[in-house]
C-alpha cells in the first residue's frame, strides 16, 4: 500500500511513462516487420511514426527525470528500445549500401555522362572527328 506522497508521485510518473513507451515499442515492431517484408511504403510510413513516437517518449522521459527520476524497469525498457532503433538504423544502412552496389553493377556509367551540378557537360572529349 502506498503511504507517502513521494510513492504516489512515483507511481503516477511510471503510469504516465507506460503509454509513450508502449507506443514506441509498437512502432519499432511495425518498422521491423516492414523491413523484414521489404515493404518500401511500409518502411517509410513506420519510420515516420517511429520518429514521432521516439520524440514523444524522449520528451516524457526527460520531464520525468527532471521531476524526480524514472523507475529502473522503465529505464531498461527505454534502453532496449534505443538498442533496437540503433540496430534498425544499421540494417537500413546495410540495405542502402547493398542497393548502391547493385545500382553500380547494373548501371556502371550512370555518373560519367550528362551534366554536372553547375550545368556544364561532364562528358570528356576523346579527340577525333565525327566526320568520316
Amino acid at each position: 500500500m502506498l503511504t507517502t506522497a513521494a510513492e504516489m508521485r512515483a507511481l503516477q510518473r511510471a503510469t504516465e511513462l507506460e503509454a509513450p513507451l508502449d507506443t514506441l515499442e509498437q512502432r519499432l515492431a511495425e518498422l521491423g516487420a516492414a523491413l523484414a517484408a521489404s515493404d518500401a511504403a511500409g518502411i517509410e510510413s513506420a519510420a515516420g511514426e517511429l520518429h514521432g513516437a521516439l520524440a514523444a517518449a524522449v520528451e516524457h522521459f526527460a520531464r520525468a527525470a527532471r521531476e524526480g527520476g524514472v523507475p529502473m524497469p522503465l529505464r531498461q525498457r527505454l534502453a532496449v528500445a534505443g538498442g533496437q532503433v540503433a540496430a534498425q538504423r544499421e540494417a537500413l544502412a546495410r540495405a542502402t549500401a547493398a542497393l548502391d552496389r547493385a545500382i553500380d553493377v547494373l548501371l556502371p556509367n550512370i555518373g560519367s555522362g550528362g551534366y554536372g551540378a553547375a550545368g556544364a557537360s561532364t562528358r570528356t572529349s576523346h579527340g577525333g572527328s565525327l566526320l568520316a
